[in-house]
């Protein structure tokens, strides 16, 4: 057995480096009992790497190619053009030829075969390939066979799969091409079979697209298929497709396209008997591979054969259960405003905050609400709370109740206690005293300065053991019922506004005026007070300059030089010592915060000094309190003549002295979590410099891609096998690549809600309505705060938007994302700011376009591209 071919039966597991990731998986189908494979060889990638060793002009072009980035589109094609036709010409060595000839022989010369191409970034559970690399069918006779072994190494540098490649982060030099060499089989009908439904994930669901002939017309989308899906040996659904068009091999070689005739068009492809039987292989192949697959498979004379089998990388893991139960998940960056996935350490500091039964899935967190959804009055609790965080979730999970195949209703309970934040008693203490708020607040404080206090002290495991503790008076501070009844206040009154001014006047979203520019609000003060530092900075022309300039982080210390500076690095610190906490995506521990990145807030000060005229932050906020108590006036007055409209109008005015005394401190529980975060971070950092110094890790932040747990034993034992942090890390990149459902189930299952509205214009995106107005502008869509470049009058679109993006509110005339709710983050301010604003708008950031105009109808909800 030579190291230059392999047949199938002769490769083992640790060959992917020369057989590619398809010829690897070809090899394990065929030690399958009862799996039908045609026999075939592979051409190893010693046999590619011989025929190019030599080859000085080859080398230079991958060096060229290796300096490459994404957007040089027209140098990438250029180079590798040249590369293919180095490959298309190259001499396949004597000892390479020869081991093909071997095979062949023993095979049958004479037959027709399938020469297809197997990278060793292939076919990869965290990258499939799929349709990157040739394949050539029906090829007769040895010269022809070589050719086309040529021909599939020269595909190795399509254009598609060097972009492909640089986009998932492989090396060219690294990546190499073996060839699959397989008698050719000609069936009457060949597909695909997912073993997991690719539409929703459900991994109980099988589905098979099938046509007539080869299965290229399938999978070039010549033609539609026949769909057929299977649950549990039952057929649940059929799709007969028109087949107009069929792909046969030529005896000669080649293929060709040959229409069907009229009546069989319509016929089904495969029996229902064979489509079982397929179904129940499809199960045996992927119980062998142990995930989820993705098979290509053909029917000659009724035996399948499969051509190959590569795993579903597109599917989002399941939230680990400890049953066989049905279970429903939601997503909790879908309520905490930030989908991104977590660093190892963040999901661990999450996880010890939160009394909720949370699950892990692609780096994200889920709570289990199968227990919740069973009580009528825990679910009715659930479905209101997501109502106001993403009445998207609330609608997948009613479409998740009627399916009634999760935990029974439990019989309706009234003895069932209500959760603290309902609690009635607790909110009549409340009822309007306004100084609750400033007694919480300082109570936090307070508590964080002890904190500050008490940690200097504490290092290696102690350190640990302080933490934990301290997480239970953070918890304590958290779900506080006093502190949880003051936002509900707010909210019930906000709600009540809404629903009767619309009742009694006619009026939409009236509660969004009203909630313009409330005392409290930590998270919209802090926008306004970067504009403060942004008026310290403006008379400097000097410090605008060199700040344009800034690269690193040590411009702070450097701004003394200039006139003004002390007072510039003085209005920075202050601004630090109460905000450099946060930045976006803050819920997770291991973020880079301001303080540690102050060069993040330079775009945003330069922004503010170029849009703005001094003293903006103090008159955004007396405009918003003018316009807020203007509307109170004008509902109060317009009340009156109603009937009862003196007690409406008494009604209202303590309805509305709730909103503006008490939705400020909505953000305030979560500045104080994070806050307390950072003291945390700090502490453990130190930590983390002790084991860089031990030559324990290679730097601090590799810290972030342990749990709690591994980096406390880490400290204790003072060592560390660095393989867990490098299988973390791997993970981590490929969690980035998901995108977290807002529900799934324990079958993988993603459910989907949807708006329902009617009378809005034909082309209009749906969303949620938020913050009431009608803005046109010009869309800025922004994944990355670092990549700001707003004018004013700008329409702010992305994914999510957490505390970290509220300094980019004051330059923003309405806001467009993909999550949220009514009582989500950016919603809040958005109010607070007056800035009409639509939320969970699906993929917005793909349909509209930056630098598109568009329109923002942030009361009914909806946006048009102008």
């Amino acid at each position: 057995m030579s190291s230059l071919a392999l047949g199938f039966q002769e490769m083992d597991k640790a060959q992917v480096s020369l057989v590619g990731g398809k010829g690897l998986n070809l090899g394990e189908l065929s030690k399958i009992e009862g799996i039908q494979v045609p026999e075939g060889f592979c051409v190893t990638t010693v046999g590619y790497q011989k025929s190019i060793e030599q080859n000085k002009t080859y080398h230079a072009l991958l060096d060229r190619l290796t300096m490459l980035e994404v957007e040089d589109r027209e140098e990438i094609g250029e180079i590798s053009r040249k590369i293919r036709q180095i490959l298309m010409e190259v001499e396949i060595p004597s000892d390479v030829a020869s081991a093909v000839t071997h095979y062949l022989s023993r095979f049958g010369e004479e037959h027709a075969y399938a020469v297809r191409s197997s990278a060793t970034a292939e076919d990869l559970p965290n990258a499939s390939f799929a349709g990157q690399h040739d394949t050539y069918l029906n090829i007769i006779g040895k010269e022809a066979i070589l050719q086309h072994i040529r021909k599939c190494w020269a595909s190795l540098f399509t254009d598609r799969a060097v972009i492909y490649r640089m986009q998932n982060g492989f090396d060219h030099s690294q990546v190499y091409l073996s060839v699959i060499v397989q008698r050719m089989v000609f069936p009457q009908a060949s597909g695909i079979l997912f073993t997991a439904d690719p539409i929703t994930s459900n991994r109980k669901l099988l589905s098979i697209d099938a046509s007539f002939g080869l299965g290229e017309a399938l999978v070039s989308g010549l033609v539609s298929a026949d769909c057929y899906k299977v649950q549990e040996d039952k057929i649940v659904e059929k799709m007969i497709a028109t087949k107009k068009l069929v792909i046969n091999a030529r005896k000669e070689g080649g293929t060709e396209t040959v229409p069907i005739d009229h009546d069989r068009q319509k016929i089904q492809t495969l029996t229902d008997q064979q489509i079982l039987q397929l179904a129940r292989i499809g199960r045996q192949i992927e119980a062998n591979f142990g995930c989820p697959q993705d098979i290509e498979w053909c029917l000659v004379d009724d035996i399948f054969y499969i051509l190959q089998s590569r795993p579903v990388t597109t599917l989002f893991p399941i939230p680990e259960a400890n049953d066989q139960e049905n279970r429903v998940f939601i997503s909790v960056g879908h309520q905490q405003m930030m989908t991104d996935p977590i660093k190892p350490l963040g999901l661990s500091f999450y996880l010890l905050t939160t009394p909720a039964p949370m699950r892990k899935a692609g780096g994200r967190l889920f709570v289990d609400v199968t227990q919740q959804l069973a009580s009528p009055v825990s679910r009715n609790i659930l479905l209101n709370a997501m109502g106001q965080h993403d009445p998207l979730m609330k609608d997948a999970l009613m479409n998740t109740l009627k399916r009634g195949d999760f935990k029974k209703p439990l019989p309706s309970d009234n003895k069932a206690p209500s959760p603290s934040r309902g609690n009635t008693d607790m909110l009549a203490q409340i009822e309007n005293n306004p100084s609750i708020v400033s007694d919480l607040i300082k109570r936090s404080q307070t508590s964080i300065e002890e904190l500050k206090q008490n940690i200097q002290t504490k290092s290696g495991s102690d350190l640990f053991d302080f933490i934990l503790e301290d997480i239970q008076e953070l918890k304590k501070i958290l779900f506080d019922p006093q502190s949880s009844a003051v936002f509900m206040a707010a909210i019930n009154a906000s709600t009540w506004i809404n629903e009767k001014m619309e009742e009694w006047l006619g009026e939409k979203n009236a509660a969004d005026t009203l909630s313009q520019s409330v005392p409290n609000n930590i998270t919209s003060e802090m926008g306004l007070a970067l504009l403060d530092v942004a008026d310290v900075i403006r008379p400097y022309s000097e410090i605008i300059d060199y700040l344009q300039q800034v690269k690193d982080d040590n411009f702070l210390d450097e701004l003394v030089r200039f006139d003004g500076g002390q007072e510039a690095r003085n209005a920075f610190h202050a601004f630090l010592n109460k905000y450099g906490m946060r930045c976006a995506g803050e819920i997770d521990i291991t973020k880079t915060r301001w303080s540690e990145k102050p060069i993040t807030l330079v775009p945003m000060i330069l922004g503010n000094i170029k849009n703005f005229e001094p003293n903006a932050g103090k008159r955004k906020f007396e405009q918003g309190l003018c316009f807020a108590l203007e509307k109170e006036q004008e509902l109060v007055d317009r009340l009156k003549p109603l009937p009862d409209g003196e007690q409406k109008a008494k009604e209202t005015k303590r309805m509305i002295d709730k909103i503006r005394n008490f939705i400020g401190y909505r953000e305030y529980p979560k500045y104080g979590m994070i806050n307390r975060y950072f003291v945390y971070k700090q502490a453990l950092l130190k930590e983390a410099e002790q084991l860089v110094q031990a030559g324990i890790i290679h730097e601090k932040e590799d810290i972030y891609y342990l749990t709690f747990e591994e980096f406390r034993e880490a400290v204790r034992a003072n060592k560390l096998d660095y393989q867990v942090i490098n299988k973390q890390k791997d993970e981590y990149k490929l969690y980035e690549k998901l995108t977290p459902p807002r529900v799934i189930t324990s079958d993988g299952e993603i459910i989907a809600g949807n708006y329902k509205r009617e009378n809005l214009p034909a082309e209009a995106i749906l969303g949620l309505p938020v913050s009431s107005g009608v803005i046109e502008g010009r869309a800025r869509v922004i994944l990355n705060m670092e990549d700001v470049d707003l004018e004013d009058g700008d329409i702010l679109v992305t994914s999510f938007t957490d505390p970290g993006w509220t300094p980019l509110f004051v330059s923003i005339k309405g806001l467009v994302t993909e999550v949220g709710g009514l009582m989500t983050h950016g919603a809040v301010i958005a109010r607070e700011y007056g800035l009409p604003a639509v939320v969970g708008v699906e993929n917005a950031t793909k349909l509209i376009k930056d630098g598109q105009r568009i329109l923002v109808n942030g009361t009914e909800g909806y946006i048009e591209l102008l």
